[in-house]
């Protein structure tokens, strides 16, 4: 063989061998493309996903970032945004989230969705929001019927198992137990609306506790309530009532001459003590649109006290009504500037 036929049969060689290199490499390379492909469909078939308005829920991911993708959670999704929850509910948690879908939304008001959403009312879609969380994983066996939850807002749910379907403050949940990496969501059928409340004190006074319950966590009424333990009227404010009652602030005891009030929580004056709390009680419930001027309203201590309207503002004997038509359980309370003595 010639010294040209060598040379080109050895390029020959070298060629083919380049080829049957490079062609294994692709092989192994689309062998492996293919191996890895399988391997992580694999692992999201392993952490058995929830399919919730047709997107999977992952339990590795955090509770917002699967309520992301689900096309039937995109007004909560919105609203959750809106009120800046977004870096809470992506926080360790755990949380339990009662989430309500798009239809559930709907059957609101109109118009009640895109007022809640306005900046202007942050805090009162905040405090709707909040009343859906629940701290800790709740799965759907771990309620049972009769049980009351504590949500992030402060407020009690109630839950009830009917013809075993569970039941939130009788929001139905159409789809259970949807694990996060920080909790557990349930889907539910309508959103849940917490009470109306007025702050006293910079505490929440909820219409559903009584009058002893409600102003026992106000900071400005912890004389009163002292006042109303030292003389035994406890029993008798939680009672069914109903009640109106004038409650003066620790400033109007404050107004008193020295030493009157510490005076009065002695036990040997608990008559005289309780004779100026009745006082300040009037059996029935008068709110500010009840109370006219010049009406008189006859206590529970037997006397009678004088309504005067001026300049938009309401008295009783004198005293100015600070914070109006407190709502409760058993009655109404009206915060007053000024302790009233009965005569």
């Amino acid at each position: 063989m010639s010294e040209n036929n060598k040379t080109t049969t050895s390029i020959i060689i070298a060629i083919l061998a380049i080829a049957i290199i490079g062609g294994g490499v692709l092989i192994y390379n689309s062998s492996k493309d293919k191996d890895m492909k399988s391997d992580n469909a694999s692992m999201m078939k392993k952490e058995d996903s929830v399919m919730v308005g047709g997107a999977a829920m992952y339990p590795s991911k955090d509770i917002i970032t699967n309520v992301s993708n689900a096309s039937n959670l995109t007004t909560l999704v919105t609203a959750v945004k809106a009120a800046g929850l977004v870096p809470t509910l992506q926080g360790p948690g755990p949380f339990t989230v009662f989430g309500p879908d798009n239809d559930s939304f709907a059957k609101l008001p109109a118009g009640t969705v895109e007022t809640l959403l306005k900046p202007e009312n942050k805090e009162k879609l905040t405090n709707i929001l909040t009343y859906h969380v629940v701290s800790g994983t709740y799965k759907s066996t771990d309620l049972k019927d009769g049980q009351t939850l504590k949500t992030v807002n402060g407020q009690n749910l109630k839950v009830n198992v009917v013809n075993g379907k569970t039941m939130i403050n009788g929001a139905m949940i159409k789809t259970a137990d949807v694990l996060q990496s920080n909790g557990v969501a349930h889907v539910i059928d309508t959103v849940l609306i917490p009470e109306e409340t007025t702050t006293v004190g910079g505490a929440a006074m909820y219409p559903s506790k009584d009058i002893v319950t409600n102003i026992s966590n106000a900071s400005n009424l912890t004389t009163v309530v002292a006042a109303v333990k030292a003389a035994g009227l406890v029993p008798t404010l939680q009672g069914p009532g109903p009640f109106t009652v004038f409650g003066p602030t620790n400033a109007a005891f404050a107004k008193l001459p020295a030493g009157t009030v510490e005076t009065l929580l002695k036990p040997e004056n608990k008559d005289k003590l309780t004779s100026i709390l009745t006082y300040h009680v009037v059996s029935g419930i008068y709110k500010t649109t009840d109370l006219k001027d010049g009406q008189t309203l006859k206590t529970v201590n037997g006397q009678e006290l004088k309504v005067m309207v001026k300049d938009g503002k309401t008295y009783v004997n004198g005293a100015m009504i600070e914070t109006p038509n407190v709502l409760q359980s058993n009655g109404v309370a009206h915060v007053i500037d000024t302790v009233l003595i009965p005569s």
